[in-house]
């Protein structure tokens, strides 16, 4: 399908690697700008050369996105290369563990700016250049949120806040023609998830034992998956979908697990 992205400068934070890197691969495919919006500029590059390489447009802004000053400066620099955002994807962040017994008061905080804040700060400073194009919002957020998960509060509340983010700003833009949505992840593999299990005492059973409970076809999602539900939902062929949290995820959170097997 045509999605209608061409030349879409569509920017995408924490778009180095998993999740992000497989939404910039699948924008860039459709024939769209997505703009890298990372900490790491050799992980940045190593991305846009690879599509650059295919004959394919994508470009990056070095921001570390924990400082609030990042986001701004990041819009700034893109807005003056392009003149333009038709999209923003929010997707930087990380499930670092800080629970509530094990937590402080700073990890508590350090975890809501690694996961939430800059959320904000990019729409907010993105707000006026995607008035001008009526472009989407996309927040990628976490099933943790709706199921929690043990030991990661921070990260739990984090990913509520997407979630309540996202209705927000649909009422909120409501007036300027901007949808804005969240794809929710559950079990997803990517590179960070394969060295989380590789942590654990029995990770191939443990893994396993995950992939049993995900009720369809009993597999992990791909990173591909929530790439092309996010690319669809940053186009103009969900015209009247605005304020929804969608979840790609096997059936994971809705569905019993208990007769994924049955």
């Amino acid at each position: 399908m045509d999605l209608g992205l061409k030349d879409k400068v569509i920017v995408v934070t924490g778009g180095a690697k998993g999740i992000g890197e497989g939404i910039v691969q699948v924008l860039a495919s459709e024939g769209a700008i997505p703009v890298i919006v990372g900490r790491n500029e050799g992980d940045n590059l190593k991305v846009v050369e690879a599509l650059t390489s295919q004959g394919l447009a994508a470009s990056h802004v070095v921001a570390e996105l924990t400082d609030p000053k990042a986001s701004e400066i990041a819009v700034a620099a893109i807005l003056e290369q392009y003149g333009r955002i038709d999209g923003l994807v929010n997707n930087a962040g990380v499930n670092d563990g800080v629970g509530l017994e094990n937590g402080t008061y700073d990890q508590f905080i350090a975890s809501l700016h690694k996961n939430v804040v800059h959320y904000y700060l990019m729409a907010q400073h993105a707000l006026p250049a995607l008035k001008k194009s009526k472009g989407s919002i996309v927040n990628i957020s976490s099933k943790t949120a709706d199921t929690g998960q043990g030991g990661t509060s921070a990260y739990a509340a984090a990913n509520g806040g997407r979630n309540a983010l996202t209705r927000e700003w649909a009422v909120e833009l409501l007036k300027y023609g901007i949808r804005v949505n969240s794809v929710i992840v559950a079990e997803c593999w990517t590179p960070l998830y394969e060295k989380w299990i590789e942590t654990l005492p029995n990770p191939k059973e443990k893994l396993e034992e995950i992939v049993s409970k995900i009720p369809l076809e009993n597999r992990m999602t791909t990173a591909e998956e929530i790439a092309n539900m996010t690319a669809f939902l940053l186009s103009e062929k969900s015209s009247h979908t605005t304020g929804q949290l969608i979840y790609v995820d096997g059936g994971y959170v809705h569905l019993d697990r208990a007769l994924a097997n049955s």
